[in-house]
């Protein structure tokens, strides 16, 4: 686990994300269904990031897949459902 929680909000979960996308293959990405009611910042955050399909599931599928995780990342985000499973490949 990497904790990059510094205080609430710091970093925040769009500069984390943005700079894994920049860094990182992706190949898919999960998040909580939950997060299109409960955070509307986080919802357009993955929407724009993710334009090809973002697979949502229940919170608790979500969890349920980290269990499985490589590399967690904890940021300073303190809105609810801000997080994403990502599905990482090679450049080449």
């Amino acid at each position: 686990m990497v904790d990059l929680a510094f205080r609430a909000g710091v970093p925040s979960f769009a500069e984390v994300l943005d700079g894994l996308l920049a860094e990182l293959v992706v190949e898919g990405a999960t998040a909580a269904s939950e997060v299109r009611g409960a955070n509307r910042a986080a919802t357009a955050l993955l929407d724009a990031r993710f334009p090809d399909g973002l697979d949502l599931v229940p919170h608790e599928r979500l969890k349920e897949l980290s269990a499985d995780a490589r590399l967690i990342v904890r940021t300073g985000e303190a809105r609810p459902y801000a997080n994403v499973l990502l599905r990482c490949g090679v450049f080449f």
